[in-house]
């Protein structure tokens, strides 16, 4: 005969621990700063290219109250001195140059082209100088100028756009002499 033993209760089994999803969150949190910090990116380049014009809402003022005994301010005549008018903002603008020596060559006199990503000219060297102005766009991207010599000389060349100065230099040969300022992420030229 088998000797049977008495069973055994077993405890009682616990659940397993639930497992928490850290890769899911660094994850997203990742994306979610590189996208806050495109969001920002993207207001402040808005916000930047508005170029601080008034939108009107400063300029808003509170009507006058008057007490029961007082009357209200009439219109002044139209022989008292109207108030100095205020001179509107400078538009911005922005100069090319090109000064050096550069002879003619074989294919005739300096090569100059300037302007902005989205506008191009021709331009001419005469007395040893090249000077143009153009209005400043808040939309372009860059500004250049650019000279090529045809055979000898030595030239050199800017563009500056709100106070800022590009330089280039260019000697000899169909060397090319080339100056370009380009517009920040945040506004601001360099």
């Amino acid at each position: 005969m088998s000797q049977q033993y008495p069973q055994q209760p077993y405890p009682p089994q616990q659940p397993p621990p639930k497992k928490t999803s850290v890769g899911k969150t660094v994850g997203l949190g990742c994306a979610g700063i590189i996208g806050l910090l495109l969001v920002i990116g993207v207001i402040g380049a808005v916000a930047s290219s508005s170029g601080g014009k008034d939108t009107g809402a400063s300029s808003v003022k509170p009507a006058a109250t008057t007490s029961k005994n007082e009357q209200p301010a009439t219109e002044p005549s139209k022989t008292a001195k109207s108030e100095p008018k205020t001179e509107e903002p400078k538009k911005k603008t922005v100069t090319f140059k090109v000064w050096g020596t550069a002879p003619a060559g074989a294919l005739g006199g300096l090569d100059i082209t300037y302007g902005s990503d989205s506008d191009n000219r021709k331009g001419a060297f005469k007395n040893g100088t090249f000077t143009a102005t153009l209005p400043l766009d808040d939309e372009a991207l860059f500004y250049t100028v650019t000279a090529q010599l045809q055979g000898s000389g030595d030239i050199n060349c800017s563009v500056t756009v709100d106070g800022h100065t590009e330089k280039g230099h260019a000697s000899g040969g169909y060397n090319l002499c080339n100056a370009q300022a380009n517009a920040g992420l945040l506004g601001g030229w360099g």
